[in-house]
């Protein structure tokens, strides 16, 4: 039963571990940096994934380790991409002697992820990305990820809810936005559950989920361009005011025309929205026009 006794006391506790981290660190807000600090969730995030001793796994910005800590416990392997230098020596004192732990220092956009993974992990083994994203860049990563088509099962990722919400939007939805429909293509998004302010040091202004990304085998869609249909799709989504006749039009230089006739091929109302359209509808949209 929770009293007025428990909450002031879990305060408290909250109280006495941000004067602790305080002491200790200090957050970079250049590297958009919250350390986890609630004990609860890193355990939930590594049992809700679904990984187990046959995984290895990929940790994006490992921070202070409480992530990284369950994943050892649970996974047969982990290999950390940390950029802050200043966190290294603290990593390398609490996880270097386990022999299935190995950290890089380094930019994870930058980095060749794939000759990690061939490097770092076992042949045969199965990989999944774990990390608490910076809010600033939690599209280029997740879209560095996918668009690689790295050999990896899955990607569990915390970042901002309202991200989480436009990442894993339904197709043809309001909340759907370009990279809604990228998640879809390369994989199938589930939330599985939010996280709030309190968890982490400095307290950020907004709240988090943990995001689930399961690989897809094969794309849910066909098309002759993969390349040129994501062209469409960012064109249509560039002027979402518009319709995506007028905007695809402007963003790919096509003729008005041209793109309405590819509408009406599809059957597809000319004056719709890119928000309301599917990646099927793309995909046709995209086949149709390079024919033109």
């Amino acid at each position: 039963m929770i009293t007025a006794i428990s909450v002031w006391y879990t305060h408290i506790q909250r109280e006495v571990i941000m004067e602790e981290q305080e002491k200790k660190f200090k957050a970079k807000k250049a590297l958009g940096q919250n350390f986890l600090i609630d004990s609860l969730v890193a355990p939930k995030m590594v049992a809700l994934s679904g990984i187990d001793k046959k995984f290895g796994v990929l940790e994006i910005g490992p921070g202070r380790g409480a992530l990284t800590e369950e994943l050892l416990k649970i996974s047969g392997r982990v290999v950390a991409v940390e950029i802050d230098t200043t966190l290294i020596p603290g990593l390398k004192a609490r996880f270097g002697s386990n022999p299935n732990f190995s950290l890089i220092c380094g930019d994870f956009l930058k980095l060749d992820l794939p000759g990690i993974i061939s490097n770092d992990f076992e042949p045969g083994m199965p990989v999944a990305v774990f990390g608490n994203l910076p809010y600033y860049i939690t599209s280029p990563l997740i879209m560095k990820l996918l668009e690689e088509k790295l050999p990896i099962e899955m990607a569990v990722v915390m970042v901002q809810k309202e991200a989480a919400l436009r990442l894993a939007a339904r197709e043809a939805s309001r909340e759907s936005g370009a990279v809604t429909l990228a998640v879809r293509y390369f994989s199938s998004p589930e939330i599985l559950f939010d996280v709030t302010p309190e968890s982490f040091y400095p307290v950020p202004k907004v709240a988090s989920c943990v995001l689930k990304l399961l690989i897809r085998e094969k794309p849910p869609v066909v098309m002759r361009d993969e390349a040129f249909m994501f062209k469409i799709i960012k064109a249509a989504y560039s002027q979402r005011r518009k319709t995506a006749v007028n905007a695809i039009s402007a963003g790919m230089n096509i003729k008005k025309e041209s793109v309405a006739a590819a509408f009406s091929f599809a059957g597809l109302d000319v004056m719709t929205r890119a928000e309301r359209l599917t990646l099927a509808d793309y995909a046709s949209l995209s086949d149709r026009l390079l024919e033109q």
